[in-house]
């Protein structure tokens, strides 16, 4: 109770801002991704935040990494891994799934926590998160949904577009770290017909601290080059149908030749990456995603009266590429250790009805249709060896959604959804792995099977537009979630995979929360608690040296809060403030850091000083988290201590005339030394590298 009180004390005391352009301000006040289909916000009884397109280019002024971004504008979501991985970035102590336009970037069966970084960010026209674990869209959404909704073409031009371009460097020692981003795209309509082409590049140079040291390479974005295509062709075929055609490819990878000289997290001593005298041979292949996205959507807005018909088909290829690794080491086979990579396959069909009638002098909303999706998934070695076995996941699904609108006021939603899920594996042989000649697991070979699921999860929630200044709701929502199959397989101590404890987890979330306005303040809160029978975490095998999984019953509860106001027309502050805490309910122990993050609170300035003329400040804080005593003198697994630290960013732009703007960013602008929370709590080797140090980005964007 002293830390929530404290927390609570802290959320009085903030201040905060949601930056909000008139221009936007409609596309803010609705969302799909809750229901599939577009309602307002304030018909929404759940809490909701939406990411604008001025937050989006806010941000890309400073940095392009969405993880960066989704930190500082989103309550209940853990700070920034500063990598190219979101291991250990929950929303509300869950795993998010991650989506484009709906369809998931996440590979649940192997959750390898890479989903974040799947476009561009210029590609984005804004971003819908909804909070607490749902199955509207079926396995992964534990935590809830970050969905990125890509850009449109414009209504009213036949040709519109941008060229941006822009450097990053340094501001603690220059040497090396230049390093060169352009993104540009076209969109217009041409009669019947609209297209969306959007292109972006981006290499990094080294990233450095505060004190002038690269930053370690595990998981890094040192030497990194990301690369984006982006294509969304439309065709409107009458008032009601339309046809739309969408490819999306992402690939961003480290190539260097630094080496890591990997510290101690007990010691204190921090990881980093140096040159080597006449050159570093990189061990492996180098390290990143690779995905391909293919969507084709059908909408027809009146299939039937008052009811409207979307299709939507879709399949995507990923290949994440991640380190060589000594922990993958079998000296008796010759291996010294290896390199994982996830391959993932899905193909998949969604049918949505949406129909709308009044009954009984209630206005009446009615989702219903059926989702297919086949998932195939593994995780081999680029040596050869299989570590995780190929997983086919067939999984058919029906839903229901209703929701009723009384007296104009009250907001009632219910549903409930049906998953049928067949997974197969073949038989497959676990691996032998050593952390040292004398320690290594044991092989086990698994006689395979298809596993069969089965849940049926509800929803219901209300809300009450009691007036400006009240209006509160309160949820119940339940998902279904056989996410991280494959490390439960790749640790397997059976011999038959009917013995592995397999079973989907039935997550039940309850929310309460409201929001007021008055005048030019707005406040939101909410606080929530999520259980489920059976979670995923891992504990420390000290025979083997081999971190397994845990399937024990979990309980995560926490709050949130956001306060906006409007000084005058040309000013806005926001602030806002989030804690979440968690136990294995079983053992009565707090769940380590993988799973629960250290409080947050941010603070958001936008201000325009002039016409044409735009300064953007962001403030964050991470607080302490302290749970977990030290074993046989060291800290393990993700139970590391988190100091607390803050950070300031800072970016202005200036409108020269004749379509040009030019903009400066600094990220840290305060240079503070410090480690991100997930390299503090994460006890591994060569995951305690610091937080990047002052950082300066600069460019111009010409729009026509």
């Amino acid at each position: 109770m002293q830390y929530a009180s404290l927390s609570l004390l802290s959320f009085i005391v903030s201040a905060s801002l949601h930056a909000q352009s008139n221009n936007n301000y409609d596309v803010e006040r609705v969302i799909v991704t809750g229901s599939r289909i577009v309602e307002s916000i304030d018909e929404v009884p759940a809490s909701v935040v939406v990411i604008t397109q001025q937050q989006i280019q806010d941000q890309l002024k400073v940095t392009s990494e969405l993880q960066s971004l989704l930190a500082t504008l989103v309550p209940g979501l853990a700070p920034s891994t500063g990598t190219s991985s979101n291991s250990g970035q929950t929303l509300r102590g869950r795993a998010p799934l991650i989506m484009i336009d709906g369809v998931p970037q996440s590979t649940p069966l192997r959750n390898g926590s890479l989903g974040v970084r799947s476009l561009d960010a210029s590609t984005i026209e804004r971003i819908e998160v909804i909070k607490g674990a749902t199955s509207v869209y079926g396995n992964g959404a534990a935590g809830g949904i970050i969905n990125y909704i890509t850009k449109k073409a414009a209504k009213d031009k036949p040709v519109s577009g941008h060229l941006t371009v822009a450097s990053r460097f340094s501001g603690t020692k220059f040497e090396d770290s230049f390093g060169a981003r352009v993104d540009a795209g076209i969109n217009g309509k041409l009669d019947k017909f609209s297209y969306v082409l959007n292109a972006s590049y981006e290499e990094n140079g080294v990233q450095r601290d505060a004190e002038g040291d690269i930053l370690g390479l595990t998981y890094g974005l040192t030497d990194t080059n990301t690369e984006n295509y982006f294509t969304k062709l439309g065709y409107q075929f009458d008032d009601s149908k339309n046809l739309q055609l969408t490819y999306n490819y992402f690939k961003s990878i480290q190539d260097t030749d630094l080496t890591n000289i990997v510290g101690n997290v007990n010691l204190g001593v921090k990881t980093y990456a140096i040159e080597v005298d006449g050159g570093a041979t990189l061990i492996g292949e180098p390290q990143g995603p690779e995905n391909h996205n293919f969507m084709l959507k059908y909408t027809d807005d009146e299939i039937f009266t008052n009811t409207q018909l979307t299709v939507d088909a879709y399949s995507q290829t990923i290949e994440n590429t991640f380190f060589f690794s000594t922990n993958l080491a079998n000296p008796d086979e010759g291996f010294d250790g290896g390199q994982s990579v996830i391959e993932s396959e899905k193909k998949g069909l969604r049918a949505t009805f949406n129909s709308q009638f009044t009954w009984h002098d209630i206005d009446t909303t009615v989702i219903y249709g059926i989702d297919a999706l086949n998932d195939l998934t593994s995780q081999p070695l680029v040596d050869g060896r299989m570590w995780v076995p190929e997983m086919d996941m067939e999984n058919i699904a029906g839903f229901l959604q209703a929701k009723w609108v009384l007296l104009d006021d009250i907001i009632i939603k219910a549903g409930v959804r049906h998953e049928n899920i067949d997974l197969k594996v073949d038989d497959f042989s676990t691996l032998r792995l050593c952390i040292s000649a004398e320690q290594c697991s044991v092989a086990f070979d698994v006689t395979g099977d298809t596993l069969n699921f089965k849940a049926t999860t509800y929803n219901v929630a209300l809300r009450y537009n009691l007036s400006e200044g009240f209006r509160p709701f309160i949820s119940y929502s339940q998902g279904a979630d056989i996410s991280d199959t494959g490390r439960l397989l790749r640790t397997a101590t059976v011999t038959d995979i009917a013995l592995i404890h397999t079973e989907a987890s039935i997550i039940d979330n309850y929310e309460i929360g409201f929001t007021s306005e008055f005048d030019a303040l707005r406040f939101e809160f909410s606080a929530y608690r999520s259980t489920s029978e059976l979670g995923t975490t891992n504990t420390f095998n000290q025979e083997t040296g081999i971190y397994v999984p845990v399937r024990a019953p979990q309980e995560i509860y926490g709050y949130e809060g956001l306060v906006t106001y409007r000084v005058q027309d040309n000013l806005d502050l926001s602030a806002t403030y989030s804690w979440v805490e968690g136990k294995n309910t079983e053992l009565d122990v707090y769940l380590g850091g993988k799973d629960i993050s250290a409080p947050k609170g941010t603070l958001n300035v936008n201000w325009q000083p002039a016409e044409g003329a735009r300064i953007n400040l962001n403030y964050l804080y991470v607080g302490d988290r302290k749970r977990f005593d030290q074993v046989d003198g060291a800290y393990v697994g993700d139970q590391g201590p988190v100091d607390s630290y803050q950070l300031v960013n800072v970016n202005g732009s200036y409108d020269l005339g004749n379509n040009w703007q030019i903009f400066m960013g600094i990220e840290n602008l305060l240079n503070n030394d410090y480690y991100p929370s997930r390299s503090q709590v994460y006890t591994y080797n060569g995951y305690n590298h610091k937080g990047l140090g002052m950082t300066i980005n600069a460019g111009a964007t010409y729009q026509f």
